[in-house]
């Protein structure tokens, strides 16, 4: 396309809003209006109403009521595309294998709008175990996968998930022992908890990790003690069995082809 072509195709308020979008992808903690401006070299006046209808949508949210910052749905859109499936096709094998060895069964898990999301699940090779169904929406707040996910994510990013789970849900903000317990997960790489949802299960799950250490999805076992299977991996084997995984699928993440193993 030339130079004549490319101005008889413009759409100002889509470049406008994309400027804006784009700018604020690169910035922590945000921008004010004529920061955006000045930084875009345009008149504030003209950023008010497209600064009004990025934030009506979602895509962009006022802190501390006149900066402007970037939220996940952008992130969230993104998952339901060919990332998701690239990483539920890569993570089908390891999975497999990881129920087999653990003779638990496994589910893997995203961020989506709000939301814990599971997007693939393995069931134990025997007859018993717990699964969880493709598509469930899960809390943040209260589950190991949830957990991960916040807990591998920067301070600015945990907060904005958390906003739009406490928006999306009716669920109430979390007191402070909660985020120091999303620092111990982080320090120490996994989470094992109790589960909140069924007695006599242990949450234990890890991050699958991007190329920049940001948890994309958490790999979860939900551990149930099979008093009838002597040679089952105990829960601290279980664990080790878990984050081996984990890693085997943060390697295929930072890449466009599988890797063997």
């Amino acid at each position: 396309m030339d130079d004549s072509e490319d101005e008889r195709y413009r759409a100002p308020a889509l470049d406008k809003g994309l400027d804006i979008l784009e700018l604020l992808a690169g910035v922590d903690g945000g921008l004010t209006q004529a920061e955006i401006a000045k930084k875009l070299d345009r008149s504030p006046n003209e950023f008010y109403r497209m600064l009004d209808r990025l934030v009506r949508r979602g895509y962009v949210t006022r802190l501390d009521g006149d900066r402007y910052s970037l939220t996940l749905k952008l992130f969230g859109l993104a998952q339901l595309h060919a990332p998701v499936r690239r990483l539920v096709s890569y993570a089908t094998p390891v999975m497999r294998e990881l129920a087999e060895t653990s003779q638990q069964a496994n589910q893997l898990v995203v961020f989506d709008r709000g939301s814990a999301v599971v997007i693939a699940q393995q069931e134990a090779p025997n007859y018993w175990g717990i699964s969880i169904r493709v598509g469930s929406h899960i809390s943040l707040f209260d589950t190991g996968s949830g957990h991960v996910l916040l807990a591998f994510r920067s301070q600015e990013e945990r907060q904005m998930m958390i906003s739009e789970h406490v928006r999306s849900t009716d669920k109430a903000a979390q007191p402070a022992e909660f985020f120091a317990r999303l620092d111990q997960v982080r320090d120490r790489g996994y989470e094992m908890m109790a589960s909140m949802q069924t007695a006599g299960v242990y949450n234990l799950s890890t991050p699958v990790l991007g190329p920049d250490g940001r948890a994309i999805a958490a790999l979860t076992i939900p551990y149930i003690a099979l008093v009838n299977a002597a040679a089952a991996p105990d829960i601290t084997l279980t664990i080790q069995l878990l984050q081996g995984a984990a890693t085997r699928l943060s390697r295929l993440a930072g890449s466009d082809v599988p890797q063997s193993s």
